[in-house]
């Protein structure tokens, strides 16, 4: 991982997550992340939109943003993928809850009571360098 975006983003409290859809239109999404190893964790809907993008086209950008998905940093082109080895999973997991600590375990807990835990997804990003310009 470039390690210029590796301290840049790893800051961030949110990250703007931009997928591409089959038309090459961009869509950006506000999204809690973790860094594990050398890759960032997104955990999602399994049926989401961005899921769905990503099975298309494995394009990411990412950017520091706010809770509303303001851009404030610098973007970073990578690749994602949805993730279903029981390892990486769990890696991921243990970021989260150490990065967003009772707010994870609350959301955890409201989607476990909902019958939505089950129904995550979770996306393994890798980032290669700042995002090209052209």
């Amino acid at each position: 991982m470039n390690t210029t975006a590796r301290s840049a983003l790893d800051q961030e409290r949110y990250v703007s997550l931009v997928t591409y859809r089959k038309t090459g239109r961009a869509v950006a999404t506000p999204v809690w992340f973790a860094l594990a190893g050398e890759r960032f964790y997104v955990f999602t809907e399994a049926d989401a939109g961005k899921v769905k993008r990503l099975r298309n086209d494995a394009r990411v950008q990412l950017s520091g943003c706010n809770v509303r998905g303001k851009v404030h940093g610098a973007p970073y082109d990578g690749r994602a993928a949805v993730t279903d080895t029981p390892e990486s999973i769990a890696r991921a997991y243990d970021a989260l809850r150490a990065k967003y600590g009772w707010q994870m375990r609350v959301t955890n807990l409201f989607s476990r009571l909902a019958g939505r835990i089950d129904g995550r997804a979770m996306l393994e990003i890798e980032v290669d360098g700042p995002a090209s310009t052209g």
